[in-house]
Order: C-alpha cells, then sequence, then structure tokens
C-alpha cells in the first residue's frame, strides 16, 4: 500500500544503498518504456522520479503507481514533451546553418545547443519536483529559475545526462537502464536546492 514505510529491520547501509540503485536501474527501464509514446518523455521522468522519492523515504510503490503517476502527468506532460521536439528541431536547423557555412552560423549554433541543453536541464529538475496536482507550466518557469539559480546542481545533472549518452555509445542497451540514474540525479539535486 502507497505511503506505507517498507524498510526492512537491521538493513545494512549497504543493502539499502544497492537497494536503492538497483531500483533507478529498474525505472530507467520503466521511463525507457513509457517514453515510446515520443512526446510522453516529460511524464515518464516524472513519473519514475516521484516513484524514487517514494523509495528513498521507505514508502510503499511499485509499478503499479508509476502507470498511475504516469497518466497522471501524461495529460498536460505530452504538451511539455511536444514542445521540446520543437526546441531540438530548431537547434537541428541551427546546426545545419553552422554546416552550410552561413556567417554567424557558429555562434547560433553554440547558442542554440547551450539552450537546448538549459532547456533538458529544467525539464529534468522539472520532472524531478511533479505532483500529480502541479500544472506543467509552472513546474517549467520554476525549474528555469533553478537551473540558473543552481549551477553547480545544473552541472550534475548534465554530468547525468552524459553519462547515459557515453553508455548509449558504448553500448546502446546500457542507455536504458541509466535513465533512472538520470531521475535518480535530478531528484538528488532538487533535495540538495531544497535544504540549501
Amino acid at each position: 500500500m502507497a505511503g506505507t514505510r517498507v524498510k526492512a529491520r537491521g538493513e545494512s547501509a549497504f543493502a539499502e544503498r544497492f537497494g536503492v540503485f538497483a531500483e533507478c536501474l529498474l525505472t530507467g527501464v520503466w521511463i525507457a518504456v513509457a517514453s515510446l509514446g515520443v512526446v510522453t518523455y516529460p511524464a515518464a521522468f516524472a513519473a519514475g522520479a516521484r516513484h524514487l522519492r517514494r523509495r528513498t523515504a521507505h514508502e510503499g510503490g511499485g509499478w503499479r503507481e508509476f502507470v498511475a503517476d504516469f497518466r497522471t502527468a501524461v495529460r498536460g506532460g505530452w504538451l511539455a514533451g511536444l514542445a521540446g521536439w520543437a526546441a531540438v528541431a530548431a537547434v537541428w536547423v541551427d546546426v545545419q546553418a553552422v554546416r552550410a557555412g552561413i556567417p554567424g552560423g557558429p555562434l547560433v549554433g553554440a547558442v542554440g545547443v547551450c539552450a537546448l541543453i538549459g532547456l533538458a536541464v529544467a525539464g529534468l529538475r522539472a520532472a524531478a519536483v511533479w505532483e500529480p496536482d502541479a500544472r506543467w507550466r509552472a513546474l517549467l518557469a520554476a525549474a528555469w529559475r533553478r537551473t540558473v539559480l543552481d549551477p553547480v546542481g545544473s552541472f550534475l545533472i548534465i554530468a547525468g545526462l552524459a553519462v547515459v549518452a557515453v553508455s548509449g555509445w558504448f553500448t546502446a542497451p546500457l542507455a536504458v537502464p541509466v535513465l533512472g540514474a538520470v531521475a535518480a540525479a535530478a531528484v538528488a539535486v532538487e533535495e540538495r536546492y531544497r535544504h540549501r
């Protein structure tokens, strides 16, 4: 039952931490499956982050709760996903301008790539604090402010995204479970920011 404490008695700190790591990897698979709808990735990360917050708080929760959270998050989250793909398309046009040798293209391309990275970080930070009654527009606006005001936390999330990219480059299937680690990193960064 959700909301109940589930910590095992006498569980060592190592076992607890390894359990959280294993839960991150499993959550990464859930996020990947839920993201197959192309525009559903914000909702998938939001449901994954909420699942990991429950897990670290030693509250019950599993696949059913993840699916319920995903269904709730996707109601407004698909618009955020669509906006994200529009930003990717805009940056792709910028990169093509750089390749074509258009004057000022390198500057525009660099600004576009930096903006896309910032939007990805803000999106992950918004997903990390998502609750069922939250509105995506407000979440993203607040997350953008935190992205700018907390550069160290934002850099940590960028490092997590880099790990996913490198994992996918070396071994594509490894990038899937590592998505859960990125969600966990976003949750940890937001928790760190909240306690500053």
